[in-house]
């Protein structure tokens, strides 16, 4: 007995022996992914979720974070965060720290402010909170944007965020209107808040709010625009700010936000899907800006003007859910390097946002959960045997769902919801998560002119896949190139980009990729050309030399006096077909508000002929012009 007991006491020992080693590698593991000191650990306790209620105030709390919301407007008045016991700027009004708002007919700001509560949830683990209100003719009619609102609130248990998505409606009834703009603004604690982070490229130190002012700087050719004369911080001196330096396309605008270094503390708008944002992958829209402000654009005619759709019309019902987005906060300890260490952190819970897309905790029906979906696969190929005789992989070409339009329709749509994602090497790809409804398919392949259209209107059913199995995309061609200036990718980037004028620097712009957002480049070319325009010889100049990147008019020295420049293309046809024709083809990547004159002069006929294209917004543009024999292009 004694040689049993003795062995099952031993045995035991090993056993635990071999715990601890286990416990002590897994632990090791773990530290090596996520420094202990770096980020803070705040759930060691893990508090339930409570919720208070009064007549002014809904107090959400989950230990970590406390969130304050109005009652019952909805804005948010305060978020206390560790140490912080507002991060939002207490010196604002309630209704100007965290907000929703529109903007509608006659540029009317409207920041809908709600009449009633309801808890939706309550729970150990989470608390979301609706706040409504319906609209009425009789006393809304002309003084708020005619639309049922519902703005919806969700904290989690163990996690420093703030999830917050929108349900709009307008029934058949309501009159009409023109909603320009739609988000979600934070006004941060000013005298904590000073870095702002947008890519891993655009961070820095900010201005404050009070150096846009007149008193210590210049407006500069727009009111948003301002060089820095005399800020509160001389580092700031000569440079310049403009929130539109600020801007990326909806792709790309996924996180920004602001960094406390005082507390080491971040706090960042994160957006895990576009699926609700309008215009496409494409478009720009606004980000973080000093204030410090951090924004959540959905709806926006930033840089394409009234061309997208912003009218609604009495008899159209219309309803739609914008987010959830999510207000995510985080520390670092303040002997490390915490601006890198909070973005880095940021990045991380941004993936782990869109791994978890579709959301399965929200609770309303407008916002289907991943077995509500639906899912559409295909293969994209490209036939142009001009270039190739077999049929060619559209490598890295968008692909996406939008409401049924016109061929590139999507860029001007406003109303409805879109699915995007790119191919792969082969040209395959998944669109996955799409919601319920009637779609078109739509794509742009990288290198080729044009868009392309399935001529089929999808509908997507709850679970359901759909398989379009080979589509193929035949690029407008009238025959074999003869010559080409640049690449059709719907950018400029190829081409010749200025360095900006030294005393209008903004320094969040200077990497290459950003460089094209420095302020004043228009006026640089009238720097450049001085004593002509562009000429460009087919076959001996280069376009990332000697094509601007912008077709800009010329600064004579009075802004109300700009004149227009025409850039020539010189090129010889060695072996002209006298009884055949020739296209020119052209693609804008954006323009605005412009008008496009296209003449060419012919050598044999000495004829000449104008063109003349309006382009009155900033979607991409393809036209054909039939020309004859060679000649002298006139742009």
């Amino acid at each position: 007995m004694e040689k049993v007991a003795h062995r099952s006491h031993l045995g035991q020992l090993f056993l635990w022996l071999l715990m601890i080693v286990e416990l002590s590698l897994f632990y090791s593991a773990c530290s090596a992914e996520i420094p202990v000191r770096k980020i803070l650990n705040l759930g060691d306790c893990n508090p339930h979720v409570r919720l208070q209620k009064s007549h002014h105030n809904v107090v959400i709390d989950n230990g970590l974070i406390e969130v304050t919301i109005e009652n019952p407007s909805g804005h948010v008045t305060g978020i206390k965060y560790m140490g912080m016991d507002n991060v939002l700027e207490c010196g604002n009004p309630n209704s100007n720290r965290g907000y929703w708002d529109f903007v509608w007919d006659n540029s009317t700001f409207d920041k809908m402010e709600t009449k009633h509560v309801k808890v939706i949830a309550h729970t150990d683990e989470l608390v979301e909170i609706s706040f409504t209100k319906n609209w009425d003719f009789r006393t809304d009619h002309g003084k708020t944007v005619p639309l049922n609102i519902d703005k919806r609130f969700i904290v989690r248990r163990g996690v420093p965020r703030v999830y917050m998505y929108g349900i709009f409606e307008r029934q058949e009834d309501f009159p009409d209107a023109q909603m320009y703009q739609l988000r979600i603004v934070f006004k941060l604690k000013e005298d904590k808040f000073r870095f702002m982070a947008i890519s891993d490229t655009r961070q820095g130190v900010m201005p404050r709010g009070e150096d846009r002012d007149n008193t210590r700087s210049q407006t500069l050719a727009f009111k948003e625009a301002v060089l820095m004369i005399n800020p509160s911080n001389p580092q700031f001196r000569g440079e310049v700010d403009d929130k539109y330096q600020y801007s990326c396309e909806n792709k790309d605008n996924k996180l920004h936000g602001w960094i406390s270094d005082d507390d080491a503390v971040g706090f960042w708008i994160i957006t895990p899907s576009n699926e609700f944002r309008t215009g496409g992958p494409h478009k720009q829209d606004l980000t973080s800006h000093v204030g410090p402000i951090a924004l959540s654009m959905f709806v926006s005619t930033h840089y394409t003007g009234i061309d997208i759709d912003v009218t609604y019309k009495k008899g159209e019902a219309w309803r739609k859910a914008f987010g959830p987005v999510l207000i995510y906060l985080n520390s670092a300890s303040s002997d490390d390097d915490c601006r890198k260490t909070l973005w880095n952190d940021a990045k991380r819970q941004l993936s782990e946002e869109i791994e978890s897309w579709p959301y399965n905790f929200t609770r309303s029906e407008d916002l289907p959960h991943a077995g509500d979906r639906g899912e559409v696969c295909g293969q994209l190929l490209v036939r142009d045997r001009c270039v190739d005789e077999e049929l060619m992989q559209a490598q890295s070409a968008f692909v996406g769902l939008a409401v049924p339009g016109n061929v590139g329709s999507w860029q001007t749509e406003g109303k409805g919801y879109q699915f995007w994602t790119e191919t792969d090497y082969t040209g395959r790809f998944n669109i996955k998560n799409v919601r319920p409804g009637e779609y078109n398919l739509y794509a742009w392949v990288h290198g080729f002119i044009g868009d392309y259209k399935l001529d089929l209107n999808i509908t997507i059913q709850p679970g359901n896949k759909v398989n379009l199995g080979t589509l193929i995309y035949d690029p407008p061609r009238n025959g074999h190139t003869l010559w080409e200036i640049g690449i059709p990718d719907r950018t400029a980037a190829e081409f010749f980009i200025p360095e900006p004028d030294p005393t209008f620097v903004n320094p969040l712009c200077l990497d290459a990729a950003d460089k094209f957002r420095q302020y004043g480049l228009w006026d640089r070319y009238s720097d450049i050309y001085r004593h002509g325009d562009v000429v460009y010889t087919v076959g001996v100049s280069d376009y990332s030399r000697d094509w601007f990147f912008a077709h800009v008019l010329r600064n004579t020295g009075n802004i109300t006096d700009l004149s227009t420049t025409t850039w020539q293309i010189k090129y010889n046809l060695q072996d002209v077909n006298e009884k055949g024709n020739y296209t020119l083809q052209l693609a804008l990547a954006a323009a605005s508000y412009a008008e496009l004159q296209v003449a060419w002069t012919h050598l044999f006929l000495r004829g000449r002929a104008v063109i003349e294209v309006i382009t009155p917004d900033s979607k991409f543009w393809y036209f054909l012009l039939s020309v004859f024999r060679r000649s002298f292009w006139h742009v």
